[in-house]
């Protein structure tokens, strides 16, 4: 019985077809991994910018919030402090930890655009062109009869009057049946750089960093989130009393009178951020971008370009102050 095989002009259109096939099929393939790499990256941006805006807002919101004190502020003549803790963060105008002149009203709220990597004495490493925020306030749970924690600060306060003082592990003992007890908190927000290995690669990479006020320690610095490349800081201001914004200004606008708020009220604060994956997209080409945070004329904005690999996203939300304004109390 013949047998007969494929002849090589069939094995050559096969070969060929076949080749189609795979080229066909790899194309496919590494058209998904690039479109599931980039879909996983601008999802690693979008939860990266949305968790940092979340708890920039929330803390900003609550800037200012002194429990059951009637001040607007708090204010050395009624408020007992303790000694400035180490390394404290301040420029000399009452914007410290703890409230330090009689003459002026305590900067809950304050900021500034970094010119340098030294800004407000406690930081060496901020990156320059962005903005740094500093906020006091008061966590809004009373831990009356509850154990203080030794490493934190904590106001006992009535109406009029109040004390700040270290936690010292025992419950604080209450001079008046009004008297309410709140853990204190200053922390100050700003950008920085980190430097980590990832696998045979050095990798540089911004983070959004916060010191924290502690009894021990001082302000300690605690990354909050890496890849918050830029941030910008807007405030609006009520000028005639009316509980409405009449203006916007940036941290350099910013007069002492405005952060004093003795005539004009900060109620909200436009926060603009700028995020950036963590490492250049190989299989893009440099694209050039520019990204403007906030603003309200040309002189006023701020205008960061690119010429680089790198996906970026430009996250903005503005945060009405709950306890400026009017006074609650009254």
């Amino acid at each position: 019985m013949r047998q007969r095989g494929f002849t090589i002009i069939e094995l050559m259109i096969s070969m060929i077809v076949s080749l189609f096939i795979l080229s066909g099929v790899m194309f496919t393939y590494l058209s998904m991994k690039i479109t599931t790499k980039a879909t996983l990256e601008i999802g690693e941006l979008q939860e990266s910018a949305r968790l940092a805006m979340d708890i920039l807002s929330q803390d900003v919101q609550q800037a200012g919030f002194w429990g059951t004190y009637y001040g607007s502020t708090l204010d050395s003549g009624n408020i007992v402090s303790p000694a400035a803790p180490i390394a404290d963060c301040s420029e000399g105008d009452n914007n410290a930890s703890f409230p330090n002149n009689p003459t002026s009203n305590f900067r809950y709220l304050y900021g500034i655009e970094a010119s340098s990597s030294s800004v407000l004495g406690c930081i060496s490493n901020t990156v320059t062109n962005s903005d740094v925020i500093q906020i006091k306030r008061l966590e809004g749970n009373n831990v009356n009869g509850i154990a203080t924690n030794s490493n934190r600060y904590y106001l006992l306060v009535d109406q009029n009057s109040g004390t700040i003082f270290p936690g010292t592990g025992a419950a604080p003992v209450l001079p008046q049946l009004n008297s309410t007890v709140w853990p204190y908190n200053h922390h100050v927000y700003y950008i920085a750089k980190q430097s980590y290995n990832s696998g045979t690669k050095n990798i540089t990479v911004p983070v959004l960093m916060r010191k924290r006020l502690t009894v021990n320690g001082g302000l300690i610095s605690e990354t909050i989130m890496e890849g918050i490349e830029n941030m910008r800081f807007i405030y609006g201001l009520d000028s005639d009393g009316d509980n409405r914004v009449d203006i916007y200004k940036t941290a350099i606008q910013m007069a002492a009178v405005d952060w004093e708020q003795s005539l004009a009220k900060i109620l909200s604060v436009q926060i603009f951020l700028l995020v950036r994956s963590l490492e250049e997209d190989s299989s893009s080409d440099s694209v050039s971008k520019t990204y403007t945070l906030g603003g309200s004329t040309d002189a006023d904005k701020r205008k960061l370009s690119f010429n680089d690999k790198y996906r970026r996203i430009l996250l903005v939300s503005t945060v009405k102050i709950s306890n400026s304004g009017q006074s609650k109390w009254q």
